[in-house]
């Protein structure tokens, strides 16, 4: 199934979407999560939860993107654990104070929404 990207996107390349994506995902503060589905619609690429989750999925080695924050819908991790991205993950979140219980991070206390300034 092809990803719902914004209209207005259809015709850009897949590498500006990227760029797109890394931009916002860059921004996402130490100690806060978004969930796949935010992050394409911050990043201006509408419906595609399942796209961003590949492309997460093909980060370089030693990439310093916060690629850990980012957590399926209602805070869940999709991640397994026992697996080593899924530890990984795991860690780094625990690192940045961020609680998780049941598989889960609590979107209401960890979640992130960028500050929009009205101008």
């Amino acid at each position: 199934m092809a990803p719902e990207f914004h209209p207005e996107l259809q015709n850009v390349s897949a590498a500006e979407r990227r760029t797109a994506l890394y931009t916002v995902l860059a921004q996402v503060p130490e100690g806060r999560v978004v969930t796949y589905g935010q992050l394409a619609d911050m990043a201006g690429l509408g419906r595609a939860a399942r796209w961003v989750g590949r492309v997460l999925g093909q980060l370089p080695e030693g990439s310093t993107l916060p690629w850990h924050r980012v957590v399926g819908a209602g805070g869940r991790l999709s991640l397994a654990a026992g697996t080593v991205s899924g530890e990984e993950q795991r860690a780094r979140l625990r690192c940045e104070a961020v609680s998780i219980m049941k598989n889960r991070v609590d979107i209401r206390r960890h979640g992130w929404r960028p500050v929009e300034h009205s101008g």
